[in-house]
Parts: structure tokens; sequence; C-alpha cells
């Protein structure tokens, strides 16, 4: 008789991934099976509160109905066609994104650092084609303390020794200051600018919101000085904030945004590089492109994602949970929290070090049924699916509370 397979739990496959992937995460000791709207389930059967939604890649929670159908849909009738062809979900995904975000064309692609990096080139085609910046000396003014992705151009302009050690030499052509600062944004902006490239709310440095009147000061900056204001916002963008866009806080419309995460409704992965239209007008065959930018499923996937949004219930759960959110951390300030910045459904939390660093109280949180992510030092985000319950919420905020004083 043949012996019965057994069950690998998740002790077994997590000794099991150390031989045969590559050690670039760190991640908490859970083996995720199963999930559903807010919660996970482990290969034991435990089930966790996500408060970190894939670092807002599941805006809309796990397998969303809406998003789960569209997709099942179009894997019935079309996957891939590469861009070597049309494909009829493609158009509608991009008319509804352009108008969602109020620009005019989209340049699909995949993952948010290829989002990054097609911003980059695009800026700089712009200022060689309609700037008439001379060749080859084009730059991108960034700010400190930012993350837009790891690959080797973008960690070129980071300022993580971790992610940028060992990965040299760097790509050129980036100028870098401090995060909401307009002084020294202004100093280092010159005719050679293409674009200024930033995130209007920083997620991997703490959730750093920043002064009031910053985005719009860059936003009058670059269009007096005659350069393009690229927004990242592929973790703050698509209801995370309590707007569809964390720019539209401040009234701002920038040249270029960047989108990804959410996009693909935790399904596919979907960024896009959306833009007006003197700006992605530059581009001409040839020049850019991906096999699986715009595919047929992603487009579908896109399309349901945008239909969602349209309706504003996520950006108005996000807005009034978040100030459930708010004020729990609010009552948690001086009793184990030595600060937090929070914006809509989005938060990073200062624990004090004497507690614990980020990762402890991760784990902590962890063992208790809470799923966080701790980012530098003994900070925390809390980023929960949109679709979170204000009972939910609050049982998040009694389990850090209980951590903090245990």
């Amino acid at each position: 008789m043949t012996a019965p397979t057994r069950t690998r739990t998740s002790d077994d496959l997590i000794r099991a991934e150390e031989p045969v992937l590559a050690h670039n995460y760190h991640p908490l000791p859970v083996v995720v099976a199963r999930a559903e709207g807010t919660w996970v389930e482990d290969v034991e059967g435990r089930r966790y509160l996500d408060m970190l939604a894939g670092y807002s890649a599941l805006n809309f929670g796990h397998r969303h109905p809406a998003l789960i159908e569209a997709a099942h849909r179009q894997l019935d009738q079309l996957t891939l066609t590469s861009r070597a062809f049309h494909n009829d979900r493609l158009a509608e995904f991009a008319e509804q994104l352009a108008e969602l975000t109020g620009l005019d064309m989209v340049l699909p692609m995949n993952t948010g650092a290829e989002a990054v990096e097609s911003g980059i080139k695009v800026a700089r085609k712009w200022a060689y084609d309609v700037k008439g910046v001379p060749a080859d000396r084009a730059t991108i003014v960034v700010a400190a303390e930012n993350f837009h992705g790891r690959t080797t151009t973008i960690v070129s302009f980071s300022t993580d020794e971790t992610a940028r050690a060992g990965f040299g030499p760097f790509t050129p052509g980036f100028k870098i200051v401090p995060y909401d600062d307009l002084a020294a944004l202004e100093e280092a902006v010159d005719e050679t600018t293409a674009a200024v490239l930033i995130e209007p709310i920083q997620g991997e440095a703490g959730v750093i919101i920043p002064s009031e009147g910053y985005l719009a000061g860059v936003r009058e900056l670059t269009r007096r000085k005659g350069c393009l204001f690229i927004a990242d916002e592929i973790q703050s963008g698509l209801g995370r904030t309590g707007r569809t866009l964390a720019v539209e806080h401040e009234d701002v419309v920038p040249d270029v945004l960047l989108l990804g995460k959410a996009l693909g409704g935790g399904i596919v992965p979907v960024s896009a590089v959306v833009a007006r239209r003197e700006v992605l007008g530059v581009l001409r065959p040839g020049e850019h492109g991906s096999t699986f930018g715009g595919n047929p499923l992603a487009a579908a996937v896109g399309t349901a994602v945008v239909e969602l949004l349209r309706t504003g219930e996520f950006q108005r759960r996000a807005a009034e949970l978040g100030a459930v959110l708010r004020d729990g951390l609010t009552e948690l300030a001086g009793r184990g929290v030595l600060g937090f910045r929070s914006r809509g459904l989005w938060a990073g939390v200062d624990i004090d070090p004497a507690i614990g660093t980020g990762r402890e109280i991760s784990e902590r949180l962890m063992r208790a049924g809470i799923l966080v992510k701790d980012t530098h030092g003994s900070t925390i985000r809390l980023a929960p699916p949109l679709t979170i319950t204000a009972e939910e919420l609050r049982s998040a905020l009694a389990a850090l509370e209980k951590v903090l004083g245990s």
C-alpha cells in the first residue's frame, strides 16, 4: 500500500523554503493558505485579521466577489495576446482609468517598479523632445527616504543603504532633496530638470504625511519651472487615504500619475502610468513595451477595480473608518505609542522601543491573531482592507493595546 501523503505543517513549509528560496524577505512565521475579505487562515486553520492588505494591493479585501467574477469570466475567454495584437478589454480599461484620474492617456504595465521605471523613461523623453534639454543631461529630483521600488535604477536614488549596498554602479541623473522641503526643491530644480518624482505620502518611511500646502507647492513650482510633477500613488492611491488619490487632499492634479498594487485587485499584478496627452504622447512604437502589460486578464480585473472606485463607497469607508483608527491610536498615545501619522485607513505607529522593536510587536500581534508589518526601528504600519468593519478595526486596536501593556 502507498503511504498516505502527510499534510505539511506551517513549520514544515517554512523550513522547506530555506534551501530553495532566495533570502530577500524576512516574513513573519505565518503560512497563509486561505483568505476571505479581511481574514486569512493558516495551514492549521488559525485565523488572522489582515491589517496590512498586501501593502495596499488588497484594498478591496481578499477575493472580492466582483473582482473574482471578472477574473473568472475573463479566464474563460482570453488571458494573453501580447501587445503585438489588440485585445477587446484594453480600450475600456484605459478609458475608465483615464476618466477616474482626470488625465488623458494610459501606459499599462505590471508591477509598481515597472510603472516607476516607465515614468522615468517618459519624463526623460519628454525633456528631450518637448522641453529641449540637451541629450543625456536630463535630471529628476526625488525626495530622501523615498521608496519607489528596488530595481537598479530606482535604488540609485534611494537613501536606504539596505536597498543600495552591494548593487552599484548606480544610474546617474537624479538629485535628492529632503521630503516636505519646498525651499530645497526650488534650489534643486534647474533647466535640466525633467521631473520632480515624489510620493504624496511616504509609505515605507513610516506613513510620512507632508505639511499642508506641500503638494500644492510642488505643483506650483513644477509648473513655474517648466518640468513635470510625477506622483507615485502606488501605495497611497485608489481609495487608501479616503480619496481616490492622495493628491486630491490638496486638489492637485499631477502631470504623471503612477499606479499599481490595488489596481490589480489582489489577483494579478497591474500597474499603469497615467498622464497628460502631451507627455505620454512622446512615446513611439518600439521605444517601450511589456509582453504582459495590458493583457486581457489584467485589463478585465483593472476595469472591475475602477468600477468599484467609481461608486465612491471605498473612499467614504476609508475616510469614516480612518477616524475610528485615528481615535483609537490617539487613546494609545503615551501608553506605549510615542506617536503616529494617519490618513484614511493608513497609519504609521511609533512604538516605545523599551516595549519592543517593530518586528517584535508584529510577532506579538501575530500571536494575538492580527497581522501587521514593521518598517524602520520600532514603527509598524497599519493598512487594513477598505472592507474592514468598525468592529474588526476596534478589535485590532484592542489587541495592540494589550500587546503594548503586556
